[in-house]
């Protein structure tokens, strides 16, 4: 017997092994990965995740499947994810509404995203451009300030729906510039901006990557942008900041997530794996050219950065008293 007990003490001690998480994830992925995107087919966010999905496939030398789960302003396919098995094998893309915004605007979500989700690595950040259209009297955003405080709301916005970057980037810009508009949403962004050519709004805070080929082919007027500095693409154009309004800063931004309890060890692979995506030439040209800002770094840094978001737009939106659809 007393030949017998080590051999099984052995035995023991290997299934231990075999069965504990850190001996199970060694081979992660071995089978294709379900990658959530909160918005339709076709928009910036699928855009941007299927690049991302098709470059660290490769990576990961697995199969990563883009799976689009629209509706709620991002909330179905956040809480989606939130709710999947905390494996490794349901990830998605987390945007600035579901992940920093919805929480205070609809008050009920069935998720939190900050507790409920991982986040894994920050993709991008972009800013808005606050526009008008070509035959407008508005050049410069005093003018804008002065038309608003002479005649409280009579000058309208458009946005692509309540609670969206393009809404809360014109609320924020009232509450700076102490005046009052009046918001006209659309279902879209691209609906908001067709009606803005068409001369039924006043102005728009439109994302870069929308409003660039408007502005180039002067179907649009820019007057100015929305990050702390000025971008490249519009060298002419001030920020905010620059302007006396340094607290107008917004960046739309999204990035990778993962259900909560998923592993650490895969959460830094998967994190790994979108920073080496994020240095690829082709997709940095992509994302630049758009006059977006490339994310990466870790984790901790992208948790960050969610933390100080809900905060600053739950302040703007109970001062703004703003209500879902």
């Amino acid at each position: 017997m007393r030949f017998i007990q080590p051999l099984l003490i052995c035995a023991l001690s290997l299934g231990a092994i075999i069965s504990s998480p850190s001996f199970a994830q060694s081979n992660y992925p071995n089978k294709p990965i379900n990658f959530i995107v909160p918005y339709g087919a076709g928009g910036g966010a699928d855009s941007r995740s299927r690049q991302i999905a098709q470059k660290m496939s490769v990576i990961l030398k697995q199969s990563i499947i883009v799976d689009n789960k629209p509706g709620a302003g991002g909330n179905i396919g956040t809480e989606f994810i939130s709710r999947a098995a905390p494996d490794g094998y349901t990830i998605g893309m987390g945007n600035f509404a579901p992940m920093a915004v919805n929480k205070t605007l609809f008050g009920n979500l069935r998720y939190d995203p900050e507790t409920d989700i991982i986040p894994i690595v920050l993709i991008e950040k972009g800013p808005l451009v606050l526009v008008v259209n070509p035959s407008s009297p508005y050049k410069t955003v005093q003018d804008i300030v002065a038309a608003a405080k002479a005649k409280p709301g009579a000058l309208t916005f458009s946005s692509g729906g309540i609670g969206g970057s393009h809404h809360l980037s014109a609320e924020l810009f009232e509450q700076n510039a102490g005046i009052e508009m009046i918001h006209v949403p659309y279902k879209s962004g691209s609906a908001g901006l067709t009606d803005l050519m068409a001369g039924n709004v006043t102005m728009m805070f439109d994302q870069m990557y929308s409003a660039m080929p408007s502005i180039k082919a002067d179907k649009i007027r820019a007057i100015a942008i929305t990050s702390k500095k000025r971008s490249p693409l519009l060298p002419n154009i001030p920020s905010f900041s620059e302007i006396g309004y340094p607290k107008v800063e917004v960046l739309n931004w999204q990035g990778l997530i993962a259900p909560k309890g998923t592993p650490k060890a895969i959460i830094d692979q998967l994190n790994a794996a979108a920073n080496e995506a994020l240095k690829d030439p082709a997709l940095r040209e992509l994302m630049l050219s758009q006059g977006n800002e490339i994310g990466g770094g870790s984790p901790a840094d992208f948790a960050a950065l969610v933390k100080s978001e809900s905060a600053k737009w739950s302040a703007v939106v109970k001062t703004a008293n703003i209500k879902p659809e």
